[in-house]
């Protein structure tokens, strides 16, 4: 990990507003700058995949510099949409170890929160661990990400 903090974009769906606020306070408290891509305020009827494409797309263009975070229901219907950005991996977490084992073992660029399953402490919990766990670098886990870049022609 730099020196200097992540950059964190983040954005929500209806389901995910009130704890992407939460999320974005805490973040900011901490020294973090966050680019919120929406929703900027509560629509019941708003789609998930345009903040999905706004936050993975945001990554993509600084992706060693910085995170995204997508907060929606289930955390599924982010997952999905985060991953089909070209190059960029999405990894759907709800509790701390899982940030963890995801970071350590797969370096995703994106965490993704399931709001209606996981509470604001343990959502504050998660987010830590994801941005301050480093990719382990192991040889295995190395390989397996090479294998995913191939077939997604990536450079980075």
């Amino acid at each position: 990990m730099p020196k200097n903090k992540p950059t964190i974009h983040i954005g929500a769906d209806h389901r995910g507003y009130c704890l992407k606020y939460d999320i974005k306070k805490y973040l900011s408290q901490k020294g973090y700058e966050v680019i919120d891509y929406g929703n900027y305020r509560y629509q019941d009827q708003d789609d998930y995949p345009e903040y999905a494409k706004k936050v993975s797309q945001a990554v993509a263009q600084d992706i060693k510099n910085s995170f995204g975070i997508l907060i929606c229901g289930s955390g599924i219907g982010m997952d999905i949409a985060a991953n089909k950005t070209k190059c960029i991996r999405a990894a759907l977490c709800w509790q701390p170890q899982v940030a963890v084992a995801a970071r350590n073992d797969d370096n995703p660029h994106i965490l993704i929160l399931p709001a209606d399953f996981i509470t604001k402490s343990e959502a504050k919990k998660t987010v830590n661990k994801f941005i301050n766990t480093p990719f382990s670098g192991k040889t295995k886990n190395q390989r397996r990400l090479k294998q995913i870049k191939s077939y997604e022609k990536c450079q980075k």
